[in-house]
């Protein structure tokens, strides 16, 4: 029997599978749960010392050919203690030792402003170190706020 020209199904006529009730399953919610931050202490740490080892190389020209690399431990401990990084001079290089450097630093503020400033100064020490001078002397212009 049709009512007005249409004619009735015994069944009800399905949606296609790649929908829902709403037509709106295949979408990704509007709002994701929160992302794990996209940089860890490793890479903040690397920025830290590229930036401030680019600045030392542009300031002191002895120092452009000096390579800065990270290491994770040094490999034995010496009479003062654990070292934050070695330098060799014939090979022209620093190795900061990322692990030292970060566990046994000492804050008065934790935040990561001061992590990056302790990070810097063992940087400038460790260059005061390979061109036997005063950290001070390496960047004056730098802590003229202090």
């Amino acid at each position: 029997m049709a009512l007005f020209g249409r004619s009735r199904r015994s069944t009800p006529r399905g949606r296609a599978a790649r929908h829902g009730r709403h037509g709106r399953v295949g979408r990704s919610p509007v709002v994701r749960p929160p992302l794990p931050p996209i940089d860890t202490r490793v890479e903040r740490f690397d920025v830290a010392v590229g930036g401030a080892a680019e600045y030392l190389r542009s300031a002191w020209p002895e120092l452009r050919e000096v390579s800065f690399e990270i290491g994770r431990l040094p490999r034995q401990a010496d009479e003062d203690g654990i070292p934050r990084w070695t330098v060799d001079r014939d090979a022209r290089r620093i190795v900061l030792y990322r692990v030292p450097i970060e566990r046994l630093g000492r804050l008065h503020r934790v935040d990561d402003t001061h992590r990056r400033m302790m990070i810097e100064g063992e940087v400038f020490r460790a260059a005061a170190d390979y061109l036997d001078r005063d950290p001070w002397d390496l960047g004056p212009d730098r802590f003229r706020f202090l």
